[in-house]
């Protein structure tokens, strides 16, 4: 007899094999099915409370992946590249997540019948990248040179990212907004360089886009209220430096003789504070900020001279106000010149809503801009918020790769028969394997039509005749329930946004097949429970 050797630690739990592929698939299903009636324009909004009670509403793909508790190690592969799109593309993660788990799904029949994990990858993979080359063949490039041709490609990408969101009825109105916020930043189009504020009341329609920057109106001082508000061509400071006294009592300790020896201390703090102030008087200035507090001795001194003050600006409104009016944030005020002032066309302090705004126009270098969302309910606001991430994500990448293909399951069936075509013409396994993924690709205008509540059977039926007869940019038309010419019809996506999503969605897939065994290790101290007497009292 030879002893037992056991390599895990007690307690271990170890499954392997076929049967671990496939409970693997099911998990990803479950997945998928949460977030599968959220796709396209007729999807539906998800609803999800979180541990401490506060609810978020959205129909967001990445949104609802990072919401959602994913416990099971091979399900979290689809989280991931929800999150990976969102961060890539900003658009189309329903769409990946979706494709993954229909590519696994069509794959499943295979890992049953016995077929080998690694043929099933080499498959996905030749479809993926055959997939991909036809896409870059068929993408329709509009001429970048004509602003007003490429502007109109802008805003047709922006209003199909927004069709399937919360905000869809204003699409067209967002969407001139978004182009015209994307178009005011520089070459490298820098996501933080838009700012977005929500503002609680008002309809959606008061959403603004200020060119410049704006910031909710910061902690005030007495004083405050004798400031002027409003300011043409001002010189702006910008600050890093405390103007307020402080009290000493925690980082000093100094030895006094006499109560003069103590005035003169307190006279130094006056005269340091005074001496700055009047440097910043000096140098023209009439808008200080400060990224530290400002307290009502200042506060009093610049409302004495006509001069605005604002003291602890978060540090990225900052950041942004030195982008679109110039110079530089001090740390000193030692040498304040022209070069490192700022300046901008209009300043101005307005109310919006129940909040006031600080609000910089006309900034010379004006690098950037900031959006000051509208609306009812908190959680509409949110979502209106993340519906705008995902347009102007989207018109960043139109404006850098300006390729585009037809949206509304267009793209997916014209692949579906490309790759049917070419699997009839290979030999061996590969053929059934391409197959598969031409028919899982079927699955995105299906999905649409199931979600608009419509015959998806029909409707895909009719799609796959015309796209038989060469009618490439053929899909689901939303709201004749029919089918149509979406390159008409103007439902326009980048190709960058399907190339990853099929990228991501392959990866993901061959991912989860190539595992086959999954090792569990128990907590730390977390032995199998004591097993007491029946009946006996166990100690608490």
């Amino acid at each position: 007899m030879q002893p037992q050797i056991i390599l895990l630690k007690e307690g271990t739990e170890a499954s392997q094999g076929r049967s671990q592929i496939i409970s693997n698939i099911n998990a990803c299903q479950a997945i998928v099915d949460c977030v599968r009636t959220t796709l396209g324009p007729r999807g539906m909004d998800k609803l999800m409370v979180e541990a401490q009670g506060k609810a978020t509403i959205s129909n967001d793909g990445a949104t609802i992946m990072k919401l959602l508790d994913v416990v099971h190690p091979a399900a979290k592969t689809l989280v991931d590249i929800a999150k990976s799109q969102d961060a890539e593309v900003g658009d189309g993660t329903t769409s990946v997540v979706i494709l993954a788990g229909e590519f696994l799904k069509q794959m499943k029949p295979f890992v049953e019948e016995g077929v080998h994990s690694q043929i099933i990858i080499r498959g996905v993979r030749k479809a993926t990248q055959l997939a991909v080359q036809f896409i870059n063949e068929i993408a329709v490039k509009p001429k970048k040179d004509d602003e007003v041709e490429l502007r109109q490609l802008l805003e047709k990408c922006a209003a199909t990212a927004m069709g399937s969101k919360l905000i869809n009825q204003q699409k067209d109105f967002f969407s001139r907004m978004v182009v015209d916020a994307v178009m005011m930043l520089d070459e490298l189009l820098p996501l933080n360089m838009i700012g977005i504020k929500k503002v609680p009341g008002g309809a959606l329609e008061d959403t603004l886009l200020v060119a410049g920057v704006a910031f909710k109106k910061t902690f005030s001082y007495a004083g405050f209220e004798m400031q002027p508000k409003q300011y043409t061509s001002p010189k702006i400071a910008l600050l890093n430096i405390e103007l307020e006294l402080k009290a000493e009592r925690d980082n000093a300790e100094i030895r006094l003789e006499n109560v003069e020896e103590y005035q003169k201390v307190v006279d130094a703090e006056w005269t340091i504070l005074y001496d700055k102030l009047e440097k910043l008087h000096l140098s023209g200035a009439k808008v200080v900020l400060s990224k530290l507090p400002i307290g009502d001795v200042a506060t009093q001194y610049f409302a004495d001279r006509d001069m605005f003050c604002a003291g602890r600006v978060p540090e990225e409104d900052l950041k942004r106000t030195m982008k679109a009016c110039g110079g530089s944030i001090l740390t000193t005020v030692a040498d304040l010149e022209d070069s490192v002032l700022g300046t901008c066309e209009h300043f101005e302090e307005k109310q919006i809503g129940g909040d006031r705004f600080n609000i910089f126009t006309g900034c010379p270098q004006a690098k950037t801009c900031t959006i000051i969302i509208r609306g009812g309910a908190e959680q509409f606001m949110e979502e209106t918020e993340r519906s705008l991430h995902d347009a102007i994500m989207i018109v960043r990448r139109a404006k850098k790769n300006d390729a585009v293909v037809a949206g509304g399951g267009a793209i997916e069936m014209e692949l579906s028969k490309h790759l049917r075509d070419i699997s009839r013409t290979i030999a061996g396994k590969e053929q059934m394997l391409i197959s598969a993924i031409a028919r899982a690709l079927e699955v995105i205008p299906r999905q649409l039509c199931d979600n608009a509540g419509f015959d998806s059977t029909n409707i895909l039926n009719k799609l796959r005749q015309k796209h038989a007869q060469g009618n490439r940019w053929m899909g689901v038309d939303i709201l004749n329930e029919d089918v149509a010419d979406n390159m008409e019809k103007c439902v326009w996506e980048p190709s960058l946004v399907k190339i990853n999503a099929l990228s991501a969605a392959s990866e993901a897939t061959c991912l989860i097949l190539s595992v086959d065994e999954t090792i569990k290790n128990p907590k730390s101290g977390e032995g199998p429970a004591p097993q007491g007497r029946p009946g006996a009292r166990r100690p608490f």
